[in-house]
């Protein structure tokens, strides 16, 4: 069975660490953040190429899914609403993946590692959509 895992979450919930404890060699791991890593391994965010580094990731996420690609993928972005998840659900359908999405919580007195203001996390959280069933 292929899967596709969206693992959701504020910033520094745990997505990224969690993602790459799941990894294993059928697996890959992708996020928008990625996008914003330069050669140095440097991350540089920039707000107005966001919607650019989603559609990046989509697009990776779509080449790990093709034929004969990897039984495993990993998307971990905030998706704080549920049509940021839709072209993942799309694709897993495409190609033939059962969808698992996770939220994971920062219960574990994680630190967002990009700085993202609280004032910013305030607002994601209260746009959160949830769909138990």
């Amino acid at each position: 069975m292929k899967k596709l895992f969206l693992l959701r979450g504020l910033p520094g919930s745990g997505k990224s660490t969690l993602a790459k404890s799941l990894s294993i060699e059928t697996t890959c791991h992708v996020e928008a953040d990625m996008f914003f890593i330069n050669d140095k391994g440097e991350y540089n965010f920039d707000a107005s190429k966001l919607k650019e580094a989603h559609e990046w990731c989509r697009k990776e996420a779509e080449e790990y899914m093709k034929p004969y690609g990897f039984n495993t993928v990993i998307v971990s972005n905030t998706f704080t609403q549920e049509w940021e998840m839709k072209p993942y659900y799309e694709l897993a359908e495409k190609y033939g993946y059962v969808v698992f999405s996770l939220v994971v919580e920062n219960r574990h007195g994680g630190v967002n590692e990009h700085g993202v203001p609280d004032e910013t996390l305030d607002k994601m959280e209260k746009r959160f959509e949830l769909k138990l069933r």
